[in-house]
């Protein structure tokens, strides 16, 4: 590979952005694709295809044979809140493919008893993502109840451009939510992107459910990147 190419895709990996390498078969040439370069017709499509799904492999386009070899950030969940239903979704996140990172000032919730395993920090989110921040990699599920700690993940998580946000709660509780985070300056196209009541509609009861409901939501949305209709970041 040429090395000034290598370079271009080093920087992209460094920065959790996804990038492919498009190597044409026919002549050996290659170029770089970021996420969200344009392109038209069949290159678009096979694309697009590409970084949802995250496979490598050869596409027909415009009469010749590329090799995509796809580069995406893994994936991360963080979850705002060491409540039942993060205890339930850390595991089975993980075996989806999700690391998990659990952020809970309260530290009488926030404990290595209760979530053995997992990335746990008792403090504020404001001073986590300070040191590890959001992006459109990670997914933040709010699970608090408390707008105290809530808000400013989820502002975060709007304003980094998370493939997924979600909120735990009523409509009620989040139309209150709503209120909030426009007095927070948050753009109301932004807002919606949060899934409230949080979790794929299942009739989820218990907090296991609501974990199985929501890591469903997760994963519907990391594979839909770049499908979503009407959505809005102004």
């Amino acid at each position: 590979m040429d090395l000034s190419l290598l370079k271009d895709l080093n920087a992209p990996r460094r920065a959790r952005r996804a990038a492919i390498l498009a190597t044409d078969l026919d002549d050996g040439s290659s170029r770089l694709f970021h996420e969200g370069d344009i392109a038209d017709g069949e290159l678009a499509e096979a694309l697009g295809q590409a970084f949802r799904t995250g496979r490598s492999g050869t596409a027909e386009v415009g009469g010749r044979k590329l090799f995509l070899n796809v580069h995406l950030p893994s994936p991360r969940l963080v979850v705002i809140g060491a409540v039942h239903i993060s205890q339930a979704l850390a595991p089975m996140a993980r075996v989806a493919g999700f690391p998990v990172e659990i952020i809970d000032p309260r530290t009488a919730f926030a404990t290595p008893e209760r979530f053995p395993d997992v990335t746990l920090d008792a403090e504020w989110p404001q001073d986590v993502l300070a040191r590890r921040p959001l992006d459109g990699y990670t997914a933040l599920a709010a699970v608090t109840h408390d707008p105290k700690i809530d808000d400013f993940a989820l502002k975060a998580a709007l304003d980094a451009g998370c493939f997924y946000v979600g909120a735990l709660g009523s409509r009620k509780t989040h139309a209150k939510r709503v209120e909030r985070l426009l007095a927070l300056g948050v753009a109301a196209g932004r807002i919606r992107r949060i899934h409230a009541p949080i979790g794929i509609d299942i009739g989820a009861a218990t907090p296991a459910e609501i974990a199985v409901a929501v890591l469903a939501q997760v994963i519907q949305s990391f594979r839909s990147r770049g499908l979503e209709a009407g959505e809005a970041a102004a």
